[in-house]
């Protein structure tokens, strides 16, 4: 469908700036029914240098409040009860501005699940609400957004992919070794090297368990306590490569 131009929103009174939320709503639901994920409307731009007209009916006008205002308008649903579009156009840089909005957003969603615990507080303490707060959020759609990208761009990154192969090779590595050092020693049968390990290994970790488990359970809790650069420490003295 034919939207009218920003110039032409830009013409209605600001008590009816709602309207231009809805044109950008609409627009955003358009385009994701559409399969698109980015849109690089509204322009922000201010329409007053005759000497650039190509910037013309894509503008909102030529008052810089009013085409902050409707251009936050068209944009921001999560925060556009809260936001101060003055106090955000007085922000220099982009990350003071990334910086208020998702202060504002943290705000925003953390009120909003206040709002549904209220909501369904007696199915929440009766045990009968099985979703999550944010299943019931009006920002659902929102959230959903947010977490496909993280997913995507973060977890899914070719960084943080190969931080995780890093780790699952560290923990496999520290659990296989003093495991075997901790059962082969209790059992008087352990090898120079796994006494070796168990002198690395915490006092309060090496008292005798009567059961298997008990002494799994012993070293998982000793792994799973250790910091990154710890176990990264004692992984390199294991594979002789701290030298």
């Amino acid at each position: 469908p034919q939207y009218p131009y920003a110039i032409t929103l830009g013409a209605l009174p600001e008590s009816e700036s709602h309207l231009v939320y809805e044109v950008g709503r609409q627009i955003g639901l358009d385009l994701k029914s559409a399969g698109i994920h980015y849109n690089l409307a509204p322009l922000a731009d201010i329409n007053n240098n005759p000497n650039n007209p190509v910037i013309g009916y894509r503008s909102f006008g030529q008052n810089k409040e009013k085409v902050a205002h409707f251009a936050l308008e068209y944009l921001i649903k999560l925060v556009q009860k809260s936001i101060d579009s003055k106090k955000y156009n007085e922000l220099q840089t982009k990350e003071d501005r990334i910086s208020y909005l998702r202060a504002l957003a943290i705000g925003s969603l953390i009120n909003d699940a206040v709002s549904v615990f209220m909501d369904n507080e007696n199915a929440i303490l009766k045990g009968e609400f099985s979703v999550s707060l944010m299943d019931k959020s009006q920002y659902k759609a929102q959230i959903s957004d947010i977490i496909e990208i993280s997913v995507k761009n973060i977890y899914q990154s070719k960084e943080v992919i190969e931080k995780e192969i890093i780790g699952y090779k560290v923990i496999h590595t520290l659990l296989d070794v003093f495991i075997q050092a901790y059962i082969q020693t209790s059992n008087n049968s352990g090898t120079n090297f796994d006494k070796l390990i168990m002198n690395i290994l915490p006092e309060k970790y090496k008292g005798n368990k009567e059961t298997m488990y008990d002494k799994l359970l012993n070293i998982c809790q000793f792994v799973s306590l250790l910091t990154d650069g710890k176990a990264i420490e004692i992984y390199k003295i294991i594979n002789a490569t701290k030298i």
